[in-house]
């Protein structure tokens, strides 16, 4: 895994939106650094770092990057009840379509 990668999981989840601006600044400028494509593995780190919200926007920056990866598509856990919708919006853009807002389909 790429230092960059590494540092910015380290970091841990996006904050969110209440968190300082300097805060959100210096977590866009870790992903701007980033050159995409990531690895698979990147991409399975990459997915734990979403946050309570979308942080202005980030955790779409965030989504994309992921998404960079070559198939096949990491494996990402099965969204737990209280799971934040970009856990779910990103499995469900991987197609597994096994998840909607509501949780697990029937």
């Amino acid at each position: 895994m790429r230092p960059r990668i590494q540092a910015f999981v380290a970091d841990g989840p996006l904050p969110g939106q209440d968190a300082d601006e300097d805060e959100i600044d210096r977590r866009v400028r870790q992903l701007e650094a980033v050159a995409a494509p990531v690895t698979a593995e990147e991409a399975q780190a990459l997915a734990g770092c979403f946050g309570p919200d979308d942080c202005y926007g980030v955790a779409w920056t965030l989504l994309h990057l992921i998404e960079t990866a070559p198939g096949p598509v990491p494996t990402v856990p099965p969204p737990g009840p209280g799971a934040d919708e970009w856990h779910r919006t990103l499995r469900n853009r991987w197609g597994s379509g096994e998840f909607s807002d509501d949780g697990p389909a029937a």
